[in-house]
Order: C-alpha cells, then sequence, then structure tokens
C-alpha cells in the first residue's frame, strides 16, 4: 500500500477535504502516475453535488497529467518516467469499442461515474483505518490526488518537452470542445460556426474552428471576459446573449443561419437556440451536461423541412491516443493555445477553485499536486 494525499468528497455539495489515503499496488494492466496537475471539470462539480448518481465517499479529478512511477507486468504502452495525460475509461470489448466508438462504450458511464474497475473494486482506503474503502477510478483515474491507478487503456503518453502541468485539461475538457469540432461535427473550411458557451469546451471549440479552416466563427455567452478572449482565440464575431437575441444575431451574422452550431451550457433553453441558430441542413452537437433525466424541446417541423441534424457528442468523439498528441502538437505550434483559459490553484484551494469556476471568475482551473 502506497501513502497518498487526495481530495474526498463525503457528503453531497462538498466541501472537499484534504485526506491521507492508502493506495494498492498496481495489478497487472495498471499504471501508477505521480499527478503533477490536474484540471477541474464541470463534470466534478456535477458529481460532487450529485447530480449524477455517484457513491460516496470519493476523490474525484478527472483530467489528469503526471509522470508514470510504476507500472503492472503487462502494461507495454508506457514506462516508467514517461509523461502522460490520463483520459476517459472504456472496456475496449463491447460492441462499440470493437467499432472504434469509444466514447460510446456499452459501459461509459459504468467506468466513469461508479467509483470503482470494472469489476467492482476499489483501490483506495482511508489511512486511519484499511477497513474504509474510498471510490476511486472516477474517469478511471480519480486524479485530485498526489498519485492516480489507472488503466494502461486510459494513459496517454505525451512527449516530454511539452508543459506537463499544463496538458491535464487536454483529458477531457479541451478534447471534448475540439474533438467535438475536428471528430464529430467535421467542420469544414469556408463555413460558419457558433458556439452557444464560452467556458473550456467553448473555448476550445472556437480555436478547433480557427484550425478548421472556419472562416466565420461566433461564441455566444453572458461574461463579457469570456467573449473578449474568444475574440482573441479565433472568434470573428461574439453575441451578448443577455444584451442580444443571440438567434436574431446569428442568423444575420451569416445571412440564414449557422452550417454548424455546438451546444454546452446544459441548459434546454439554450439548447433550442443553438437548433433555431442553423442553417438549412446546419448540424448542431451537444456536449452540455445537465442533469440526468433532462429534457429539451424543438419545432418538429422546423428541424425536419430544413434538414437540421442534431447529435449528442461524448468527449469530441475522440480517439486519445492520437487526438491529445495531435492537440499537443498543435498548441506546441502556436495555434491551439488553450493556456490562455488556465489558471492555477495548489490541492489546499481546491474548493476556491471550484467556487471560482462556478462563478465564471476561472475558466479552467488546473490543480497543482507537486
Amino acid at each position: 500500500m502506497k501513502k497518498i494525499k487526495a481530495a474526498v468528497i463525503r457528503q453531497k455539495g462538498g466541501p472537499f477535504q484534504i485526506e491521507e489515503l492508502l493506495q494498492e499496488e498496481p495489478r497487472s494492466d495498471e499504471v501508477r502516475v505521480r499527478i503533477v496537475a490536474t484540471g477541474m471539470c464541470h463534470t466534478d462539480m456535477v458529481a460532487r453535488d450529485q447530480l449524477y448518481d455517484v457513491p460516496l465517499p470519493i476523490v474525484l479529478g478527472h483530467e489528469g497529467a503526471g509522470v508514470v512511477e510504476q507500472v503492472g507486468s503487462n502494461v507495454k504502452k508506457v514506462a516508467v518516467g514517461d509523461h502522460v495525460v490520463l483520459t476517459y475509461m472504456w472496456c475496449g470489448h463491447c460492441r462499440p469499442c470493437l467499432s472504434g466508438d469509444l466514447t460510446y462504450c456499452t459501459h461509459f458511464y459504468a467506468l466513469n461515474f461508479d467509483g470503482a474497475r470494472e469489476d467492482g473494486s476499489t483501490s483506495t482506503s482511508g489511512a486511519a483505518t484499511a477497513q474504509e474503502p474510498i471510490h476511486d477510478h472516477f474517469f478511471g483515474q480519480s486524479s485530485f490526488g498526489t498519485f492516480a491507478l489507472a488503466h494502461e487503456r486510459n494513459v496517454i503518453k505525451v512527449p516530454k518537452d511539452a508543459p506537463l502541468e499544463l496538458l491535464g485539461p487536454l483529458g477531457c475538457g479541451i478534447q471534448t470542445g475540439a474533438g467535438a469540432v475536428m471528430n464529430a461535427l467535421k467542420v469544414s473550411p469556408g463555413s460558419s460556426f457558433v458556439t452557444f458557451g464560452g467556458g473550456a469546451v467553448g473555448l476550445s471549440a472556437v480555436m478547433a474552428a480557427r484550425v478548421a479552416g472556419a472562416t466565420t466563427i461566433i461564441a455566444a455567452d453572458v461574461v463579457p471576459a469570456r467573449l473578449t478572449l474568444a475574440m482573441e482565440l479565433g472568434a470573428t464575431h461574439t453575441i451578448n446573449s443577455r444584451e442580444t437575441d443571440p438567434v436574431a444575431a446569428v442568423r444575420e451574422i451569416t445571412a440564414g443561419g449557422a452550417d454548424f452550431a455546438l451546444e454546452s451550457s446544459g441548459r434546454p433553453t439554450v439548447l433550442r437556440q443553438a437548433i433555431d441558430a442553423l442553417a438549412i441542413r446546419g448540424t448542431c452537437g451537444i456536449v452540455g451536461a445537465p442533469a440526468l433525466g433532462t429534457e429539451a424541446s424543438f419545432d418538429v417541423n422546423g428541424v425536419m423541412t430544413t434538414g437540421k441534424r442534431i447529435i449528442g457528442i461524448i468527449e469530441g468523439d475522440s480517439k486519445p491516443d492520437l487526438f491529445i498528441p495531435a492537440l499537443v502538437a498543435l498548441y506546441k505550434q502556436g495555434r491551439f493555445p488553450f493556456d490562455k483559459l488556465v489558471k492555477f490553484y495548489p490541492l489546499d484551494r481546491i474548493n476556491q477553485a471550484a467556487e471560482d469556476s462556478e462563478k465564471g471568475i476561472t475558466i479552467k482551473p488546473v490543480i497543482r499536486l507537486q
């Protein structure tokens, strides 16, 4: 058993409590990673507040980046000393996984939200008594701690000359926004794109739309500072949805409607706006994460008679072993400056990071563990 320090959620709504815990040795297919830094995502707060049914107590965190400290006997993908980013977990043996649709794994929810391995076991316990199981393996990692135990499958090797403490958000939030544009929507050169929501996901989508060659890139949000940053990152137009009807504004800017729209706020009313703002044959991608059971409405005839499409997107339809290194390469080339979204916090200020994120003060908090 290895002693680690981690942020534990013990009751609905938090707070994160910094505790000393015990972590098992890696199994044959597992990797122990010394976490350098980990991003904080909206999904962490959703899980903390029990809008998704996760077991308690639990260590959250699912955008970890660190250094491989130990590998199981059957691990071939990485070696001790490698720099890695941790991402979502998939089973590798269901029909969607075998078809290459990793983000639509039949067991995706269980593997990422049940706080355990696929066999239902956990690897962490309270230091005071090893009899108290602490749920871990949130998104296959639980990286709000000094060490994470992950499966070989969701450990992604990255170049050592990239700034490791910055790379964790590529494992979820950043790849969700960028992947939605590049992999799922397949935004094309010369097209128009609008993001409804200017958080980390939406602004990552703005950067990706610029890389993809969209020539009209619109960001809609209610926070002026985010709209200003969107222009720095590649937006050609911004809309303050508190002051202007965003549907009318998008239609005016694009002379009829956007070719592609992305909804990342998780609000049904905003999703309706994103759908209504589409051009004929336009496509709206949904990445916002509301509470389970949330329903939304749209004008059926308005969608049917214009050939609009509405698609759900998980983790940007990304194949992490390929997509995360590609995003690192784009960042190193100066074409994907996601560092402008980030603010660092030490572990003992993790609750402040969560508060700042929820208030819109910080777009992408990153918790430094080392």
